[in-house]
């Protein structure tokens, strides 16, 4: 569970205009399920729920792409629209991203439609706090060269800025997926707490959050973070025009092969 209090940016600045789905609408609305009588109403779509509190000023995002949040294009624009809809709504102040799904938060990019295996760590390093639940079969980390493949340098740069360089060098080069207290250890997430306590863990960090005031909050988050962003959209054609050519080698093509016959192996 990844929180991300005062989320004000341009959430489509980072996508491109193919990547939005014609006539892709939010779901129909309905009550918020412990509403507390505000008025707040949750909605979304087939892949993302969104149940706001607006007596609070904090809304939980759901995934619900089963069997494992696979981040398809279709679950990554009804993320886009959501996030959108809330930052257009002053009311809210914070979002606590999280799972429908039991026993996993996101497995990254669908390898049916992408290449990259961390996007859901890459969701939950773009958050202000992370809370993993204290369970062995949990990893969270970059595992790309264990496909054969590399992270691309925004990944890099945002895994630099949360676990430092040096610690970033071995987990990048060795694929390292870091089981709960690792992760705790390395600097990975923020709180490791028992399953049944992620919630209101998260919403008592939360809490503690929105507790300083938010034009200073985020004009220190601006100026922490704003040298990685600007990089990755000056350099965003660039890269994308590498790792394509980079995907389509024979040699990624087999190894990302190997990798989907052993998913479907486990499947079995």
């Amino acid at each position: 569970m990844a929180l991300a209090p005062g989320v004000r940016f341009a959430a489509r600045a980072l996508l491109r205009p193919w990547a939005l789905l014609r006539g892709t609408t939010l779901g129909s609305t309905e009550p918020a399920a412990g509403g507390g009588g505000d008025g707040a109403r949750r909605f979304g779509s087939q892949r993302v729920l969104v149940e706001p509190e607006a007596a609070s000023g904090v809304a939980v995002m759901k995934f619900r792409n089963p069997p494992v949040n696979a981040l398809s294009l279709e679950l990554l624009t009804e993320l886009v629209i959501s996030l959108e809809k809330l930052e257009n709504d002053k009311t809210f102040r914070g979002v606590i991203l999280t799972s429908d799904c039991p026993r996993v938060f996101c497995a990254g990019l669908d390898l049916m439609e992408g290449a990259c295996p961390a996007g859901g760590c890459m969701i939950a390093l773009s958050c202000d706090c992370r809370v993993l639940a204290d369970n062995p079969k949990y990893h969270i980390g970059l595992n790309e060269t264990l496909l054969g493949i590399t992270a691309p340098f925004w990944l890099k740069d945002t895994y630099v800025n949360t676990i430092g360089h040096r610690a970033s060098e071995q987990a990048l080069q060795l694929g390292s997926l870091f089981p709960p207290a690792e992760a705790l250890q390395v600097g990975l997430v923020d709180q490791v707490v028992p399953e049944d306590q992620v919630q209101s863990t998260a919403l008592s960090e939360m809490a503690r959050w929105l507790a300083v005031p938010d034009h200073t909050r985020q004009l220190t988050k601006n100026m922490m973070r704003k040298a990685t962003a600007d990089r990755l959209l000056r350099q965003r054609d660039a890269d994308t025009q590498n790792f394509v050519s980079f995907i389509c080698r024979d040699s990624i093509q087999k190894s990302l092969q190997v990798y989907l016959e052993k998913l479907q192996q486990k499947k079995g």
